[in-house]
């Protein structure tokens, strides 16, 4: 080992022994030890029509190297494997972390090779998840790292989360810790890892989960750029000078409050049995913000039965000790899904999520995007073109709708 590799060695190790100390003492203040930086809802590996998203066959020999972005920073970092919805114990051979330097390439002197229980492979159960050992890591908040996980055998239908509006990349072999990504091809879908979570830098007091459909998972939004409600929210908090919270994505496209739908799993199973893995057991969760129910509206779902399903997620979330915010549905008028009865639906569905003191708050996403003098119209500068799905601009809308101090316990006081 070279003279100078063995001072980086040693600096390493000193600086995440502080910052398990800085962990440590944190937790005794009070302060979470961790919070979730990133995170995706998983669903189930098959294959999607559409889409050259392997998940469905699965991956032999192979590494994905999944792109993500983070809300929080932080010096301390660990990564959460996923085999939620595999059928067989998942074989990981190699992992790693890294900043994202462009495409698939990392930053050199960032690669951080994982371990599990000191190992550096892992097996992880079917219909299980399990996070890896903390690295040093210096993450700024509001950038990407590559998270590279190495499979050596033939997986079967891998969990993954499917419509993500980012490049992810795959390459054959072991290539987790390359900094170079030119052995990397392109691959639309997270796959193995849904999870990343920090030691902030900062008072960050904990997080907010975003629950939705593809409205708070992608939306219409451009790809690569990070332009989902959830991504204009987080910079919101981000810049807030005192306290803040974290922010994690919990959409899915196509998903439903109240039932699966029927031979595209790729949607995920319905939002009222996925509130566990996708809400509760999010690293510091303190706030939800709750927005669905267009799509089970696009099935005819009754305004009584997606009230009842809605309600009971703010029941749970309750139960669970965390704040939940209402979100009323964006409008649709003009769409493919719009008739006569599901504008009624959306509307008492709308007034009930305003008015029934369900939800300790409530943010009117429908009428922050919503035509001026058509308030069952998307405004057409927000209007990715479909009358249904928000653009850009419509969901950075979205989230300067958000009153902050809404998302916060009421012990903390946020300032801005």
């Amino acid at each position: 080992m070279s003279g100078h590799r063995g001072l980086r060695l040693v600096f390493s190790l000193l600086l995440a022994t502080f910052l398990v100390l800085n962990v440590q003492q944190a937790s005794a203040s009070g302060r979470p030890r961790w919070v979730a930086s990133w995170a995706a809802s998983p669903v189930v590996g098959s294959v999607i029509p559409w889409s050259d998203c392997p998940a469905g066959t699965g991956l032999t020999d192979q590494t994905v190297r999944n792109v993500v972005f983070v809300s929080a920073g932080g010096g301390l970092v660990r990564v959460r494997l996923t085999n939620a919805f595999g059928a067989t114990p998942l074989e990981v051979g190699h992992a790693s972390v890294a900043v994202q330097s462009a495409g698939a390439g990392a930053v050199p002197g960032t690669v951080r090779e994982l371990r599990f229980h000191g190992r550096r492979g892992v097996t992880v159960p079917a219909g299980r998840e399990l996070f890896s050992d903390p690295v040093a890591l210096r993450v700024a908040a509001l950038s990407t790292l590559l998270v590279s996980v190495y499979v050596p055998g033939s997986t079967g239908p891998v969990t993954n989360h499917p419509f993500t509006a980012q490049g992810n990349f795959l390459a054959a072999g072991d290539r987790a810790v390359d900094v170079a990504g030119a052995d990397y091809g392109n691959t639309p879908c997270w796959m193995l890892a849904d999870g990343v979570d920090v030691v902030p830098n900062r008072p960050v007091v904990g997080s907010v989960v975003a629950l939705g459909d593809s409205i708070t998972d992608t939306s219409a939004t451009t790809g690569n750029a990070n332009h989902r409600w959830p991504d204009f929210l987080a910079r919101r908090l981000n810049a807030l000078p005192g306290p803040t919270l974290s922010v994690v994505n919990a959409g899915l496209g196509g998903n439903r409050v109240l039932l699966p739908r029927e031979g595209e799993p790729y949607y995920g199973i319905p939002a009222v049995d996925r509130l566990d893995r996708d809400v509760f057991a999010q690293t510091g969760v303190r706030t939800v913000i709750l927005l669905e129910g267009v799509n089970d509206i696009g099935f005819d779902a009754s305004a009584p039965d997606l009230i009842a399903g809605l309600r009971f997620i703010a029941d749970r979330t309750h139960a669970a000790g965390l704040r939940i915010v209402g979100a009323t549905i964006t409008p649709f008028g003009g769409s493919f899904i719009e008739t006569p009865s599901r504008n009624q639906t959306w509307a008492t569905v709308n007034d009930w999520i305003r008015h029934s003191g369900t939800f300790d708050a409530v943010v009117d996403f429908a009428a922050a995007t919503a035509a001026p003098g058509n308030p069952m119209a998307l405004n057409p500068a927000y209007d990715s073109g479909d009358h249904l799905h928000p653009n850009d601009a419509g969901t950075e809308a979205m989230a300067a709708a958000i009153d902050l101090s809404a998302l916060f316990p009421h012990h903390l006081a946020v300032a801005g």
